[in-house]
């Protein structure tokens, strides 16, 4: 009689992201609380646990951080200027108040014109060599024009943002947020002077917003950790997400297919493509109080990671196709945006991001090929986005 070896939990860094997806369906249905020995923190799976928790911010919080790493909060160094993704209700809440007005989907609309016309410009620049690394080429720059445009930066400042997230995320996953205090502090010297910059010389952005408020409202210290979290959370993500997408795209021709027969399916396609490459693969929280879930107690003060990435492929909430690319799939409800109080605040401009994309790449190259293989993961163990990724206006002739 054989056993089935008991389910192990190993974050991912750079290559190991290549195929995770096993060892999160073993999790799933041998080990959905699994205890990591060594770091001693605990790691969700399913889909109905993983938004219950997210859900829930009182009895799961974010203040201690979000990597399985305790005192990665306090090792940042950040103090007064602490991003609001490291903050519960009612900080949290007054805050997001202040900053979501400019980030509705209504509001988002209206910058679609300038993101199709950059994403035009470098598919066709792209289509012209006839092969690119994709991510060099569009994804990256995209994603810092968008998060630029939203803070007021100065186009000659926007490969700045590059340098710095590189950092702070391989950072992260060598589990010492320490070694990133000079990004930090380079980043946040930044974006001092710009909301000083901003107080005096408003623009059209979210940043000269909060300055208009004034220092008593919306202290610089609170603006700072604001850039922050774009500019770290805009930029990895929407890599991760459109390279994923290209690389099913490619991987699954049959669905392909279908969208290149059906346009209006291309909204609904995001959101099947969001769900299945959850470029946010899993962020922590930490317990306030013991929990009990399927007979595993969680005791208060430890580490809980939330498996994004593991619960949107959770046959449970998404049947027995879970696994599979399905472009015309109905879906109520993912995780890629986490839930409740620490929704996404730019899931709105991301899904912009991704419907252009993927109308403007299907147009203009519906052949399109992505050297799967050959992609390069970046390190980090929270986001699972290409670091290269080859891309051809065409597939290579068979010989």
């Amino acid at each position: 009689m054989t056993t089935t070896p008991a389910p192990v939990f190993e974050l991912r860094s750079g290559e190991s992201w290549r195929d995770p997806f096993p060892m999160y369906a073993a999790l799933r249905d041998h080990d959905p609380v699994h205890h990591v020995a060594r770091g001693d923190y605990y790691v969700l799976t399913r889909f109905d646990d993983v938004w219950a928790a997210a859900g829930d911010s009182a009895t799961f919080s974010s203040a201690r951080g979000l990597t399985v790493v305790y005192g990665d909060v306090e090792a940042t160094g950040m103090g007064e200027a602490m991003p609001m993704v490291f903050l519960d209700p009612p900080q949290h809440t007054a805050f997001r108040h202040l900053v979501t007005k400019d980030l509705t989907p209504r509001k988002v609309a209206t910058i679609e014109p300038d993101i199709r016309r950059f994403v035009i410009e470098r598919i066709e620049t792209m289509r012209a060599r006839g092969e690119a690394d994709i991510v060099a080429t569009l994804f990256k720059p995209l994603a810092s024009f968008v998060v630029a445009h939203y803070l007021g930066v100065p186009a000659e400042d926007r490969t700045l943002f590059d340098r710095w997230t590189e950092a702070i995320v391989q950072a992260a996953a060598g589990g010492d947020p320490r070694v990133a205090r000079e990004p930090f502090a380079e980043l946040l010297g930044y974006f001092a002077s710009l909301v000083q910059h901003r107080r005096t010389t408003p623009g059209n952005d979210i940043v000269s917003d909060l300055t208009h408020l004034g220092e008593d409202a919306v202290s610089s210290s609170r603006i700072l950790g604001f850039a922050f979290t774009m500019v770290t959370g805009g930029n990895d993500t929407m890599v991760g997400m459109l390279s994923g997408s290209c690389c099913l795209l490619t991987q699954h021709p049959d669905q392909r297919a279908r969208l290149l027969r059906d346009r209006q399916l291309i909204p609904g396609a995001v959101e099947e493509l969001l769900r299945l490459t959850s470029p946010v693969q899993n962020l922590a929280r930490t317990a306030t109080r013991d929990v009990v879930r399927h007979g595993v107690t969680i005791p208060a003060g430890k580490k809980v990671l939330l498996c994004y990435a593991a619960a949107n492929r959770d046959a449970r909430e998404f049947g027995p196709t879970a696994e599979a690319l399905e472009v015309d799939r109905r879906i109520n409800k993912i995780l890629t945006f986490s839930y409740g109080t620490h929704y996404c605040i730019g899931a709105a401009a991301a899904r912009l991001q991704a419907i252009v994309v993927l109308e403007e790449l299907l147009a203009r190259c519906p052949n399109f090929h992505v050297d799967v293989a050959q992609g390069r993961y970046a390190e980090g163990s929270y986001v699972r986005r290409h670091e290269s990724l080859p891309w051809r206006a065409q597939p290579e002739p068979d010989h």
